[in-house]
């Protein structure tokens, strides 16, 4: 139980840095250039990673790392930009929020981890607190956007639990580190051709991206992934409600909003949901374990050799 709260409060670092996220990019980097914004957030974090662990893939992480970076980094930033320029914040957010309905469903498919009812009661609970906080009728929706929002959520979703399935025998900061390379690798040439030259950064937006990278990509991707081995998906896809009422927050202290009577019910009941999704006792710890399991086991009929490093066992 003791050991479950810290993987979740561990887990949690990634949802706040990521709604901190959204305030910083609005209001210091460029936003006629998000190729060059996801590249530079991306490939900065990876590149701090790997001279931290200072180990590069071997046998089959070279494609696996191609893969999720792509799906992890590269489609999965440039569709939240393009989502949060074409769609109000309170719709993009929302369509985010089915992440964790879509986490379970892709967790039973791909690594027999099975909904508990708790999981499921928590993501309803934690969806309708996102509406409550976030929905206000105002602002047309965009077809664009929509479908923006909804890949992004379905294409991170399907990479965070092919994460889960592969991270076996591997250390959690080099194969996070080996994602986000892949990923800010993959931009650049896209972003060369696509807008031109690279965009000048003054100071303040180079103090941004610094915080972008560091913080909000290479502290919170290692967090969440670290939080994927360790709990069920349905857990972490619930912790990750937490972004929504990060940005809520910020904007009550940071910009001087006003947290109305249905904002305030809409974050008590997405600390329910999350609290609801929690894997409690032993019953929980038995679920972790065995997904962990069947992960290792099936991974002895095709892993090649991979890095070995002492912090990566569980």
């Amino acid at each position: 139980m003791e050991a479950n709260l810290r993987w979740v409060a561990l887990t949690a670092v990634a949802p706040v840095a990521w709604g901190t996220n959204y305030y910083v990019t609005r209001e210091f980097l460029p936003a006629d250039h998000p190729l060059y914004g996801a590249a530079l957030r991306a490939l900065p974090a990876g590149l701090v990673l790997l001279a931290l662990r200072r180990q590069l893939p071997r046998g089959a992480w070279w494609w696996r790392s191609a893969v999720l970076g792509l799906l992890n980094v590269s489609v999965f930033f440039v569709l939240v930009y393009a989502a949060s320029q074409l769609l109000p914040t309170s719709i993009a957010s929302t369509v985010m929020a089915l992440s964790p309905l879509t986490m379970m469903l892709m967790a039973w498919l791909l690594v027999s981890e099975r909904p508990r009812a708790a999981h499921l009661a928590g993501a309803a609970t934690g969806l309708a607190g996102v509406c409550l906080m976030l929905l206000t009728g105002a602002g047309g929706v965009s077809v664009a956007g929509a479908l923006a929002s909804a890949t992004a959520m379905l294409t991170s979703s399907f990479g965070y639990v092919l994460t889960k399935r592969w991270s076996a025998g591997t250390d959690v900061l080099a194969s996070t580190a080996w994602q986000l390379t892949a990923g800010g690798l993959f931009l650049l040439p896209v972003a060369a051709v696509t807008e031109g030259a690279p965009p000048a950064l003054s100071t303040p937006t180079l103090l941004a991206f610094g915080y972008v990278a560091l913080i909000a990509t290479a502290l919170a991707f290692a967090a969440w992934f670290t939080g994927l081995r360790h709990l069920p998906a349905g857990t972490v896809g619930l912790v990750g409600l937490l972004n929504p009422v990060t940005g809520v927050l910020l904007g009550l202290i940071l910009a001087g909003e006003t947290l109305t009577p249905q904002q305030l019910c809409g974050v008590v009941l997405v600390l329910a949901g999350v609290a609801l999704g929690h894997p409690t006792g032993a019953a929980g710890q038995r679920g972790s374990s065995r997904a962990s399991v069947r992960s290792v086991s099936g991974e002895h009929h095709t892993r090649e050799p991979g890095p070995r490093n002492s912090s990566s066992a569980r």
